[in-house]
């Protein structure tokens, strides 16, 4: 019974952490990057500098991260137990959150939020790179959004899995 309590609790954990930064990410997305975009270019570029520095603190990275980490554990279980029923949308969900979301996080948004990062707001260098900056960081976002809002859903079809099959 315990075995399942804990899964279950896995699956919640990764459902729920998935589902936060979809919202997080959804909120960029739709209506956070258009406000900056409307700013004057040294003015978004000074704000989204703040944002960049206020992101990385200890409750976002948690979630962040400790999404990851259930997502892991629940790919390694649905490999290992391939046979029970749900198993493929643990190993979806997670891939999804690992790959769509955690891996376009590292290899995408963060290298953009360096180089914007290294430039002076009211530079030359500054104002081309943010036109630049807008464009590609918000469909990266718009990605990992979309995965992070994906993976979610399957972590919520395997929590319900066996009920709907019943």
């Amino acid at each position: 019974m315990e075995v399942d309590y804990s899964l279950f609790s896995l699956k919640l954990l990764a459902a729920l952490g998935c589902g936060l930064m979809a919202g997080v990410f959804f909120a960029f997305s739709t209506f956070v990057m258009n406000a900056l975009a409307r700013l004057q270019p040294t003015q978004g570029i000074t704000a989204m500098q703040s944002i960049n520095i206020a992101a990385i603190n200890p409750l976002f990275m948690t979630v962040l991260f400790g999404t990851a980490a259930a997502c892991i554990l629940l790919v390694i279980f649905s490999l290992l137990r391939w046979h029970q029923p749900g198993a493929a949308y643990l190993l979806i969900g997670g891939l999804l959150y690992l790959i769509g979301t955690l891996g376009v996080t590292i290899m995408f948004n963060v290298p953009l939020n360096d180089a914007l990062a290294k430039v002076e707001p009211d530079s030359t260098i500054g104002q081309n790179l943010w036109s630049s900056y807008l464009a590609n960081w918000t469909i990266w976002n718009h990605i990992r959004a979309a995965a992070a809002l994906t993976a979610a859903a399957s972590f919520t079809i395997a929590l319900c899995y066996r009920a709907v099959q019943s």
